[in-house]
């Protein structure tokens, strides 16, 4: 397969959904000209607000389990609710996006989140902290898929890969920073404390986001169309590769979620017995994820979309035996590599839909970041039931049974297209 392109743009969901090509863009934005910079750093600050809200009670599982006397189960839907209704959500706010503009809709999203992030840390009880969650999930869907398509529609096509590199990067620090913020708050102040540091650091990134993001001058608003939304939904779902790259971004995402949700709590028993804050800083190994999904345009270039996919699922499964091991060291560098092997084969994945979509792209990428969220949530919840019943060891067999599923799913799409390329080359009748 020919190397993706990272980055969805999007279509305005109108009639057939179908867009007009565009044959100029020089007038869009590219580095050294006005306003790239600034829109890099806008959209790095609203990916650093999104993952550091996301995942905001993650760090502190181990904490919110002792305060509502829960198990490490029910503690993990504090994670699983935000991403679960971020999943179901993303899709209809992108709808709304195509008709209010990516620019309204990545506002909206970033105020409302913000706000509901300031009441979380009053929440009364669990059942409470997880509906405020749920809240917040979904009024962060707007987000992702809008932020893809604000790139692809104002973003030159040969600077794509690196401003997508950027936010996803900005992804990354967030999910980072927020976990190590909130590590240490809680050591020094409590949890409750902690998701109010998070929440005030959205407000700032939030602010930054909307004084820094340039004016939309490419977007053309759509109508509303929910029969026209069903079509294109159901021809992207019929598509065997986009299934298929769903399916992968889901799995690649359950590992990520077992491992980041349940990891906490290893760590604060023996024999490791970490404090909080130590505990909040073992996510610093989030900068391997900003180095590897920028390098993912490159690893595409050089090994192909699938050689690429194989080497990140590679990468995460020796993560995964490794971090077996009982020394710390052996467990850092097991999440070393986990990290590595998820956010490049994640950057590989949505890149590739976008890539594959020829039209309706908006939609091909909602239904990425839903499956993808869906994988988070299904991963933490079933990662913590797993360590619950079976350790550690549990929670890394639950991975290992992803990262099959990856790798079973990437060999059928290897074996797919060599038949495709061989079926025109078998039409051809012989000449004597």
């Amino acid at each position: 397969m020919p190397p993706a392109s990272t980055g969805a743009s999007t279509l305005t969901v109108a009639a057939s959904t179908q867009s007009s090509p565009v044959t100029d863009t020089t007038d869009r934005l590219a580095p050294g000209r006005p306003g790239y910079r600034r829109m890099s750093f806008a959209l790095f600050a609203a990916g650093v607000a999104t993952f550091a809200l996301l995942y905001s009670t993650q760090a502190l599982l181990p904490a919110v389990s002792a305060s509502f006397g829960a198990t490490a189960g029910q503690a993990s839907w504090t994670v699983s609710a935000a991403t679960g209704a971020l999943a179901l959500c993303v899709l209809p706010m992108s709808a709304l996006s195509e008709r209010f503009g990516r620019r309204q809709m990545m506002t909206a999203s970033l105020v409302i989140a913000v706000t509901v992030g300031l009441f979380v840390p009053f929440a009364p009880s669990l059942g409470w902290l997880i509906a405020l969650r749920a809240i917040q999930g979904a009024a962060l869907a707007g987000l992702p898929a809008s932020a893809m398509a604000y790139l692809a529609e104002e973003v030159r096509p040969k600077a794509l890969v690196a401003a997508i590199g950027l936010f996803v990067a900005g992804n990354s620090i967030g999910g980072m920073s927020g976990r190590i913020l909130t590590g240490w708050v809680a050591q020094l102040w409590g949890w409750r404390a902690a998701l109010g540091a998070v929440g005030l650091l959205a407000v700032a990134c939030a602010v930054v986001f909307h004084f820094m993001i340039p004016r939309a001058r490419h977007f053309t608003p759509g109508t509303l169309n929910p029969k026209a939304l069903a079509r294109t939904v159901g021809s992207h779902l019929a598509n065997p590769l986009l299934r298929r790259l769903y399916a992968i971004g889901a799995l690649f995402m359950t590992v990520f979620g077992a491992v980041y949700t349940v990891i906490g709590y290893r760590l604060v028993e023996a024999p490791f017995n970490l404090p909080q804050g130590i505990v909040g800083s073992i996510f610093l190994v989030y900068l391997v994820g900003t180095v590897s999904s920028a390098a993912a345009g490159r690893l595409v270039a050089r090994l192909g979309r699938r050689g690429a996919l194989y080497l990140a699922v590679s990468t995460t499964a020796a993560g995964l035996l490794l971090s077996l091991g009982d020394q710390l060291a052996a467990v850092l560098l097991g999440l070393v590599l986990i990290t590595a092997g998820f956010f490049s084969g994640h950057a590989v994945a949505s890149s590739s839909v976008s890539r594959t979509a020829t039209t309706g792209r908006a939609q091909a990428s909602a239904l990425y970041q839903s499956a993808y969220y869906l994988g988070s949530s299904a991963g933490g919840t079933l990662g913590a039931v797993a360590f619950h019943t079976g350790g550690w060891a549990g929670t890394v067999a639950l991975g290992l049974l992803a990262v099959l599923g990856v790798v079973s799913i990437t060999l059928y799409g290897t074996r797919a297209a060599r038949v495709e390329r061989l079926r025109p080359a078998a039409a051809v009748p012989v000449q004597n």
